[in-house]
């Protein structure tokens, strides 16, 4: 979450209106008059955000942006001017900056911008659930681990298409890493980021506004539109376009795409100026393109057209060996960032090992995320297993619900097993079990009376708060 935003202006009303607004939101708000003292704000504050005007003398907004990109590269630059134009918004995105504001503003256009930038925290952080550091055991890459077979033949596929221009479709089931794999390509093929790397989740966008965010709009093209918006393709020019989960693109809109990876052009909505890009595709999806060609719900021109180099990411349960080495390094991640020492024990790894995870690295991580937190350690043995775990193959499992679907009946009973230990490690007290758990304390009672009503557990053991 934001606690600190800089304001840098040489306008002394516009630092005042700022700094007024972000408070409201319990912000702390520090400022500058100049790019000279913006710059030396960002080197002594850890602010997550930074409003910056574009002319400020000798030293401009582009510099501060160029400097804060060196020096504070996490912190959310949004560039403030009454002098905009689309070619400087454009600069400035792929130079790293977050948005692109025009004096003048209202307060409801900062408090939107500061809102949007809390929620791209917070997505942020849940995104990461890989090791940043370097994999010795696997080589080249940060964030990929594994050493089985499957993963190195990627990782070689990787290095021979990083460096060409053809497409790529990234496919796999959900949780395996098919992001990680698109950001490998980008990070071999430029590896100090001179090239924009833009990424577009086509899943997250709804239906009527997916054309105005690959193509932009012009001013007054729908209800709305109250300013031009660059779209991601014109954002990506010079660069790559990550098209993440490609097969929830509506079929209206399938045409469109199509012509843009054919001609490298395409019109803003609401716009009749024919646009130009040169932009590299990386395209990923969890579903079967072939099967949903044949359903009729993708078309197979463009299905071919992405499927220039496919790159299948397996499942965990068909990497051997790699759900024990990707444990041990998040385990080690867990412990360097809590300041403790953690360690699994060789029968823990072999549970480990044996189970499926249905719900591929990405299960696998929020798993060991939980054993960080409620583990004392430092050894954490196969007592610290849940039976489905222990006994992936055992058909007995306790649980009100008439489904078969064992990832179904797996996910409640982690969850269920997840909460007891909770309620054990605070000595039954709901309210602390509640926020090492990330629940309400209405959550967790509402989870609680639904064991004792269905059967599979009688809370009122535990002690009550």
């Amino acid at each position: 979450m934001i606690d600190r935003i800089l304001v840098a202006d040489d306008e002394f009303m516009i630092r005042e209106v700022l700094e007024e607004t972000i408070r409201r939101h319990n912000i702390e708000v520090i400022t500058a008059s100049n790019g000279d003292e913006a710059k030396k704000m960002l080197e002594k504050h850890d602010c997550q955000m930074a409003f910056v005007d574009l002319k400020m003398g000798k030293t401009t907004g582009m510099d501060v942006l160029e400097h804060c990109r060196a020096k504070s590269p996490s912190t959310l630059f949004v560039l403030m001017t009454a002098y905009g134009t689309v070619e400087t918004a454009v600069e400035a995105i792929k130079m790293g900056a977050y948005d692109f504001i025009l004096k003048p503003f209202s307060p409801d256009q900062t408090d939107v911008l500061i809102e949007k930038a809390n929620k791209w925290l917070q997505m942020s952080e849940k995104q990461i659930y890989l090791n940043k550091e370097l994999d010795k055991e696997v080589g080249f890459l940060k964030e990929i681990i594994g050493k089985s077979s499957e993963i190195q033949e990627i990782n070689k596929l990787i290095h021979r298409v990083a460096n060409s221009h053809v497409t790529v479709l990234v496919t796999g089931e959900s949780g395996t890493g098919k992001e990680l794999v698109s950001s490998a390509i980008e990070h071999v093929a430029n590896p100090k980021r001179k090239a924009p790397y833009i990424r577009m989740n086509c899943a997250a966008v709804p239906e009527n506004l997916i054309e105005s965010e690959m193509f932009g709009h012009e001013k007054g093209a729908f209800t709305g539109a109250n300013e031009r918006r660059i779209g991601r393709f014109e954002l990506a020019d010079g660069g790559t376009l990550l098209l993440d989960e490609i097969g929830e693109v509506p079929l209206s809109m399938q045409a469109k795409l199509l012509r843009v990876l054919q001609e490298s052009e395409f019109e803003r909505v609401g716009g009749n100026k024919t646009i130009k890009v040169d932009v590299r595709i990386i395209a990923t999806t969890n579903r079967d393109l072939k099967i949903e060609v044949e359903k009729g719900n993708f078309r197979e021109d463009l299905y071919y057209r992405l499927n220039v180099v496919p790159i299948k990411v397996p499942a965990l349960r068909e990497r051997s060996g790699d759900s024990r080495v990707i444990a041990k390094k998040l385990l080690e991640r867990i412990a360097n960032r809590q300041n403790r020492e953690l360690y699994f024990s060789d029968s823990a790894l072999k549970c480990i090992a044996n189970y499926p995870w249905p719900g591929n690295v990405r299960e696998l991580e929020n798993f060991i995320e939980r054993l960080g937190v409620l583990e004392d350690g430092p050894e954490i043995g196969d007592d610290a297993m849940p039976d489905y775990i222990k006994s992936p193959d055992k058909s007995s499992i306790s649980c009100s619900s008439s489904t078969s679907d064992s990832d179904t009946l797996n996910l409640h009973d982690i969850e269920r097993e997840t909460i007891k230990r909770a309620l054990t490690k605070t000595g039954g007290n709901r309210s602390k079990a509640a926020e090492l758990l990330g629940f309400s304390v209405r959550t967790l009672r509402n989870k609680l009376a639904e064991y004792k009503t269905s059967g599979e557990w009688d809370p009122e053991a535990q002690v009550a708060i």
